[in-house]
């Protein structure tokens, strides 16, 4: 049995990176970058207007022009414009040959196709945006690394960018195990629970951006899970199964993993839930035995599958704590264990919410995050600052 601490640890350890793939800009969001992005163009493009108004050559001692041209957003000229004349011009337009400064159109009168201002209100260079101020061409403009947000796609999409490289989403198999469980649909027979892991882990596989997966159940008999196993390993990146993985005389899951090749990293966590932790390594494939308990379930995918995916998609320092907050109320445990409680953030603190057994999903509907109580601890005042993973 290992600590969380030194679970983590491991787990950190044996995470590979997917491979890189080339993927359109349309379709890359919440991806990570596995190559340095570089813009093709000079941004802006050209000289132009930051204002509506016009455009025209500074001369200190000069105030009045005649309007000899107007330029849209999308014109281009090529005439000059003459000293002792001015272009009517918009946001966005190309800045004529021939001016050098743009003066808003709110200072201005315009009277018979003059336009006159007052110099004092304006110097030379105002209200232009120069070629190549947001960036050169050849400039890098998105590092490795950087995960792909909106902003990112509006900024590659401005440079002509259409595809980026970026590190591949792992395909996902997911194996439900137990007897007793009983498809969402039908009647409740007796003895029998609801299916509730696999929606749940198909929801938070979803919930990462990982589409590729398959999911299936399968009776607690050896040659049908070796089978199934065998198979899924076959298929996917990543091997996540519920049930089966505690001590009684039906759980053979970890026997079976190991017989289809699996290397254990470990078993067993000083952790509650989810005491009864598989995980282990085949090739570059990770596989997870979670508990059968839904909330024990949910807890460890939190904890240790969703930073393992999302670093095998290029995310840095996935297994670190979210952030650290203090506790609302006392709370007692029994030392031995790191605790995972169920808590919602409330005016800056950590509200405990009712139900916390690994059977118990209730606490799951309100919950938007998880914090510890270290294993050496069995009292903790209000107030008392905890390491707080968001859900």
């Amino acid at each position: 049995m290992v600590s969380v601490n030194e679970a983590l640890q491991i787990l950190a350890q044996q995470v590979i990176k997917m491979p890189n793939v080339d993927v359109l800009l349309s379709r890359s969001l919440n991806h990570v970058l596995s190559a340095d992005v570089k813009s093709k163009i000079d941004v802006p493009p050209f000289d132009n207007s930051a204002m509506d108004g016009y455009a025209f050559l500074f001369q200190p001692d000069k105030n009045s022009f005649q309007i000899s041209q107007n330029i849209q957003a999308g014109d281009y000229s090529v005439k000059t414009i003459l000293p002792e004349n001015a272009a009517r011009i918009f946001t966005g337009a190309a800045i004529p040959k021939g001016c050098d400064t743009v003066i808003q159109q709110e200072l201005c009168t315009v009277s018979n196709g003059i336009v006159s201002f007052d110099n004092s209100q304006i110097k030379k260079g105002q209200n232009i945006r120069l070629q190549g101020s947001q960036n050169k061409n050849n400039d890098i403009i998105a590092k490795t690394g950087n995960i792909i947000r909106p902003g990112n796609i509006g900024l590659l999409a401005s440079v002509g960018v259409t595809s980026v490289s970026v590190y591949d989403i792992p395909s996902v198999g997911i194996i439900v195990t137990g007897n007793e469980l009983q498809q969402n649909g039908t009647t409740l027979q007796p003895g029998h629970i609801y299916n509730s892991n696999e929606p749940a882990l198909l929801a938070l596989l979803e919930n990462l951006g990982i589409k590729k997966y398959a999911s299936c159940w399968v009776r607690d008999e050896k040659e049908l899970l070796q089978k199934k196993i065998n198979e899924y390993l076959e298929q996917h990146d990543v091997l996540i199964l519920s049930g089966g993985i505690s001590a009684g005389d039906y759980d053979i899951v970890r026997e079976t993993l190991l017989s289809a090749g699996v290397k254990e990293l470990f078993y067993k966590v000083k952790q509650k839930p989810g005491k009864p932790l598989f995980v282990g390594k085949k090739d570059n494939k990770l596989i997870f035995a979670l508990p059968g308990n839904p909330a024990a379930v949910i807890t460890c995918f939190y904890l240790y599958v969703k930073p393992s995916l999302l670093s095998m998609m290029g995310y840095e320092n996935t297994f670190l704590p979210h952030a650290v907050m203090p506790i609302a109320n006392d709370l007692y445990v029994k030392k031995g264990l790191t605790y995972f409680m169920k808590a919602r953030k409330l005016n800056n603190q950590l509200v405990i919410l009712p139900g916390q057994d690994s059977f118990n999903l209730l606490p799951f509907a309100e919950a938007d995050c998880l914090f510890a109580i270290e294993e050496s601890i069995e009292y903790v005042p209000a107030n008392t600052l905890v390491e707080v993973y968001n859900l």
